[in-house]
């Protein structure tokens, strides 16, 4: 079945009351085999994430559309689970998006998200950021719709305008992404519960909360989200974050005492390691295709 099938599937099996999508997020391939190893259905390739591990920089819009691409692709190719691509603004206009969502969906992606930011974008948690005109997004979104050739294609639409402009203004362009063609809609970091209840009321189609820990919107578990109405529970950094803690603390001690030994126990082995990353495969694969010299 093709990903974006799957994708489909599981958005119609949340919208009839079945299990939310809880959705990892993951800034490099490992992270995401790992995800798809747990069990998860779905893993979020995070623009967040992929800006600091391929850059070591901000989400401040630095990424180019090839370079987000190349990392869907490898993505993509690396797990049988859907993978939902930030794709950012599109990297441009409407023309731009069409290029765009035809990029990520040559390399197998299930799902693109696009914002209604203006270039360069900021993470979606940040202040500062500014929006385009909501004429001009309903044109990026119906231009994304056109330009996907696979219709189960999934094409996610999210607003900043809350931070800026209020809960009712961030609707009200929800609304009007929905009416344009958007198959999910993302009202980025409401403040309240309360507000996060006026989102899932107020559409049609499945809604995706956005979960940061320690951003601007209340950290809930995926079962509360639901609760409020939510179809899919995206936990975007949180990989991220653990990673560089981990590294870091790692780091920290290597420079003390110029050994890994006091921490053993919290590495994968060696073997272990060989073993998820896919070794015993390659090495059947090498036995069969053997010259016999």
């Amino acid at each position: 079945m093709k990903q974006t099938t799957k994708l489909r599937q599981l958005l119609k099996r949340a919208q009839e009351g079945g299990p939310i999508i809880l959705l990892p997020g993951a800034h490099d391939v490992l992270t995401a085999r790992i995800v798809e190893k747990t069990g998860f259905e779905a893993v979020y390739m995070t623009g967040y994430g992929t800006a600091a591990s391929m850059l070591g920089k901000p989400d401040v819009g630095l990424l180019s559309m090839s370079e987000m691409v190349l990392r869907a692709d490898h993505m993509a190719s690396a797990v049988d689970i859907p993978v939902i691509a930030d794709g950012d603004t599109g990297y441009g206009n409407a023309i731009n998006v069409m290029r765009t969502v035809r990029e990520y969906e040559k390399t197998g992606v299930a799902a693109i998200q696009l914002e209604d930011q203006v270039m360069p974008k900021k993470c979606g948690h940040m202040l500062g950021r500014e929006i385009i005109s909501v004429e001009e997004m309903v044109g990026k979104i119906k231009a994304a719709v056109d330009a996907r050739v696979d219709n189960d294609f999934v094409i996610i639409a999210r607003t900043d305008a809350r931070t800026k402009y209020g809960i009712e203004e961030a609707i009200a362009r929800g609304k009007a992404y929905e009416e344009a063609g958007a198959d999910v809609l993302f009202i980025e970091s409401p403040e309240t519960i309360e507000e996060m209840k006026l989102i899932t009321s107020s559409f049609r189609v499945p809604v995706l909360a956005n979960m940061l820990e320690n951003g601007r919107t209340p950290l809930l578990s995926a079962r509360e989200l639901q609760e409020l109405g939510y179809h899919i529970a995206l936990y975007c950094v949180a990989s991220t974050y653990v990673t560089a803690k981990a590294v870091s603390e790692l780091m920290q001690l290597l420079k003390e005492e110029g050994t890994t030994k006091r921490i053993l126990d919290r590495m994968i082995t060696f073997d272990e390691f060989n073993t998820f990353i896919g070794l015993p495969e390659i090495r059947e694969l090498e036995k069969r295709y053997a010259t016999g010299r």
